[in-house]
This record gives C-alpha cells, structure tokens and sequence, in this order.
C-alpha cells in the first residue's frame, strides 16, 4: 500500500476494551469485553470530493440511482419502484414520534449528487461527507480503495478514542464545556432545530474537535455503515440473526411496502454508527460511541455515509 493510499489515515493502536453500554438502549446490550487488533482508520467520513473521483474513475452508478428490481419487492407500490432515496424535511411543528413518515419521505431522483432531490446539488459541499450511499455503494468503494469496512468493534474502539466505558467520544459531558461536541440536533426533534452546532444538515469534515485517536466526526454529522450484520444482542453483532427494526431510522420503503407482516426482507441489515446530525435527546440520542442500529443494505438517506479502514 502506497503513502498516497493511506493519506488521511490515523493510526488505531489494538487494545481491549468494554463494548456496549447498559444506560441508554436495548440493543446497546450487553456489555462485553472485545479485542481488536490495530489498523488504519480515515480520520473522518469521505467526502463528496473523494466519492466523486472513485465514481469518475470506475463509472460507478450507486443504488439510489438505479430502478429497483420488483422482483425484489413482491408487491411494492410500483411508484416507489423508481430510482431516489430518502429525504429527511422538518415538519411546521410538533408532530407525534412514533411516525418517521412525518419527517422522512422517498424523493424520487435523490442521490448522492442530488441530496436533497432534482433541483439540489452538492456544490459547495466538497468537503461534507457523501450521502445516500447504500452498504453496497460504501463497499464498493472500500474495495476500489483497496481499504475495508471496520466491523462494529473496530469503529466503537476507534470511536471512543481510549476513553473506555465513557458514555461520549468526548468523556462523561453531554456537552463538553456547554457546548456541542458535534453536528447533531439542538431543540425539539423534528421540527426545532436551534442550529446552536451552526448547521442544518451535514459540515464539512473536521470542524469538530477530533477525539483522542484525533479521528473526526465519529460523533453525529453521518451515521457511518460498518461490515458487520445487526443483532438485537450486542454480544451476536456480525452473525445476521433475526433482523430487528430501528426506532428512528426507516427503512427503504420499497421494503416496508413489500414486506407487510412478512417478517423476511429483500436484503439484511447491517450495523450502522455514530448518530447524525439528526440525532437529539428527546427522540435518538445515539451520538454515542456504544449506539447502535440496524439498516437494511440496500437503503440511501440523506444522513448515513462511511468511512473505510487498513488493517495490516
């Protein structure tokens, strides 16, 4: 591997550690001890320049940009059988929490180049992390970059940065010296964003201080896909049991519409981490290093991206 492959790259000493935590979610259980070996990890999410030269280079087209398959989704609203991927729009007001669909909507014509649908681009977002990348897109890339996708583990050791069994990358404070420790919700969920961290949507890479591995952004800004299948039970995380639904996270609706009551899904999901900038105490406070969730593959958002490990 050449110098120039691993620029940007922090070094990821191996260690032992306590994974999980038993304050916060189910899924976050239970806490167990993990050990990782060391590897080079991106000191942040890639970005939209970085994806653009992998997609000029290859030719890649991402899922978001390709027509569903129907046969994937036996009995799917065939509207929803076009390319796009999800949006998130704020409401006018409260809105109750138990429905996304109040927030979150398919726009036909969303993709990475196009975030928040036809009409919208990423000028000027060079530096933000790319979105609306599904598992597949996140690791074809990691493979065009002769790098990998860090497995659960490996992004929370990473991620907490060797402060072990603290509840933020940044220690015990929710808001380290009474103010945002990254790019994630301030006020109420969905519809009152005081913008107190400065921004809307995703920030460019870097803005916020690093953690103590000075990796970037391994709290809010993206969720972050990993390698590893979800597990309801944190200690089976990589084996792809019984896939279980997340709270605040949709999945591609194609496969709520195609699924029913149907338990079985057109693909399996994997662990996704790191909170966004739309995670907020009163509805998803997962800008934590042991949060966790679980995305079907095939599903792009306006707020999940990646970034790619080295190991020896």
């Amino acid at each position: 591997m050449t110098r120039a492959a691993t620029k940007n790259m922090v070094r990821i000493p191996g260690g032992t550690f306590w994974m999980g935590s038993e304050d916060f979610y189910p899924e976050e259980r239970p806490v167990h001890r993990v050990t990782v070996g060391g590897f080079l990890m991106d000191e942040h999410p890639v970005t939209v320049a970085e994806f653009r030269r992998f997609v000029k280079a290859t030719g890649y087209v991402t899922t978001a940009e390709v027509a569903p398959d129907p046969e994937q989704y036996p009995g799917a609203d065939p509207a929803l059988l076009v390319p796009g991927s999800l949006v998130f729009t704020p409401p006018p007001g409260p809105v109750p929490l138990d429905d996304h669909t109040r927030w979150w909507s398919f726009t036909p014509g969303a993709d990475w180049r196009h975030p928040e649908g036809p009409g919208s681009n990423v000028g000027g977002r060079e530096r933000h992390p790319v979105t609306h990348v599904s598992w597949f897109d996140a690791q074809a890339y990691a493979d065009w970059a002769g790098k990998d996708l860090p497995t659960e583990a490996e992004w929370e050791f990473a991620a907490r940065g060797g402060l072990d069994r603290k509840p933020f990358v940044w220690g015990d404070e929710h808001e380290p010296g009474g103010r945002p420790g990254g790019n994630v919700w301030q006020g109420e969920f969905p519809w009152q964003n005081l913008l107190e961290d400065g921004f809307a949507g995703t920030s460019p890479v870097g803005h916020f201080r690093s953690n103590g591995y000075r990796l970037h952004d391994m709290a809010g800004n993206v969720w972050e896909w990993t390698a590893d299948h979800f597990a309801a039970d944190h200690s089976a995380s990589g084996k792809n049991v019984a896939p279980a639904s997340s709270c605040c996270i949709p999945a591609d609706p194609r496969v709520d519409s195609a699924v029913g009551l149907d338990p079985q899904e057109p693909y399996p999901r994997r662990v996704i981490k790191g909170g966004s900038h739309l995670c907020a105490p009163n509805y998803c406070l997962r800008y934590r290093p042991a949060a966790r969730q679980g995305e079907t593959e095939e599903t792009s958002t306006s707020h999940i991206g990646f970034r790619c490990i080295l190991r020896p």
